[in-house]
């Protein structure tokens, strides 16, 4: 399954946030910096209308949704590469994860104490990077002084020592390195390291529940800082997500459209952080159920088929294929294949987005 790590300053809102995203999760949330100290994990739904619809269908007796984890770790401060408050401990919870939820402060409130005096998105975004720059720079450091005695005579080690002399230089240099430009080799060779600033970013912008139809002018810096990052953003309300919980599902919308949005930012962060990882969902529906199925961009059906066993894999045969808007408007499956759009498809065949699939194998 994949991770994504909630991070930012402390008294951002990160433990409110992840509370709503699951909303049965017991982080502590409270006004004052290291409130949460181990990392809380929850595993929350990919929010997908198109699976009730194929139930609905299918006659399917269960729904089930593709999923991702959050992690939930403590707020970074400026020193955490050094070990300040507790940094070092946190830096490691964020190397385990695939993605990096950068949770920024963008409201005002003198109710909640903000650990450097004022709002400021700009400075809080480079407090963090700046941490987790560090952090790198000394890993690779002690990582190169190692591969260099080796690379006299080995030839994978020359190639790591390519790789690290790169990641050296753009950290110096300040840059993201998520942007440099390596081969595929030398990706894999330092994928070990689990790099911080090599994870993909989503920053989840913090607003005041009047702000959350519109945003408002940090916002607005913050697609700025985004969009130099090559990194994405989601406008969100920890504080209208944690009331929506308390709500009764059928108030819900009520509560939203009154704020003069459809729908929370939750979900759209959860989408976001999807996306951003280069996933991809399959579908399969039946009368015994309903599920999404998450896959990189790219994998083909073969691939695909090894999401749900390897025994599909290996004895693929064919993969019988309708797009889901095509089998909504067929109503069924059989009309479908009536119809002629259900296709028979292929080893070399590229899944799309919202593909739905029947696998036929032979083991």
């Amino acid at each position: 399954m994949l991770r994504a790590g909630i991070v930012g300053l402390p008294n951002v809102g990160k433990s409110t946030l992840f509370n709503a995203l699951v909303a049965n999760a017991k982080a502590q949330a409270a006004n004052f910096p290291f409130c949460t100290i181990e990392p809380n994990v929850g595993v929350v739904a990919v929010p997908d209308e198109r699976l009730e619809v194929l139930t609905q269908i299918s006659s399917s007796l269960q729904t089930v949704p593709t999923r991702i984890e959050f992690v939930d770790i403590a707020g970074l401060v400026q020193g955490a590469s050094k070990g300040e408050g507790l940094g070092n401990q946190f830096l490691s919870h964020i190397r385990e994860v695939d993605a990096i939820v950068h949770v920024v402060r963008c409201f005002e409130n003198d109710d909640i104490i903000h650990v450097s005096g004022s709002v400021d998105p700009g400075r809080d975004i480079e407090t963090i990077k700046l941490e987790l720059a560090l952090a790198d720079l000394a890993q690779v450091e002690r990582r190169m002084e190692r591969v260099r005695k080796q690379a006299r005579a080995n030839k994978e080690a020359q190639l790591e020592l390519g790789a690290l002399e790169k990641l050296l230089a753009s950290l110096n240099e300040g840059q993201s390195n998520r942007e440099i430009d390596f081969t595929e080799d030398e990706a894999q060779s330092i994928q070990q390291l689990g790099l911080l600033t090599q994870k993909p970013v989503i920053y989840a912008a913090n607003v005041s529940e009047d702000d959350l139809a519109t945003g408002n002018d940090w916002v607005e810096k913050l697609k700025k800082i985004a969009d130099a990052d090559s990194a994405g953003v989601a406008i969100v309300s920890a504080q209208v997500e944690s009331e929506l919980i308390e709500l009764p599902e059928e108030e819900r919308a009520d509560f939203l459209s009154s704020l003069g949005v459809e729908e929370g930012g939750l979900k759209s962060l959860i989408r976001a952080t999807y996306e951003l990882l280069g996933l991809r969902t399959f579908l399969t529906t039946g009368p015994k159920e309903t599920r999404a199925w998450t896959i990189r961009a790219g994998m083909v059906a073969p691939q695909a088929a090894g999401t749900i066993h390897s025994d599909f894999e290996r004895g693929f045969i064919r993969a019988e294929t309708i797009a889901y808007d095509d089998l909504v408007a067929a109503g069924s499956m059989v009309a479908g294949k009536e119809k002629g759009l259900v296709r028979s498809e292929g080893k070399d065949y590229v899944v799309q987005e919202g593909d739905v699939m029947l696998f036929r194998f032979n083991v």
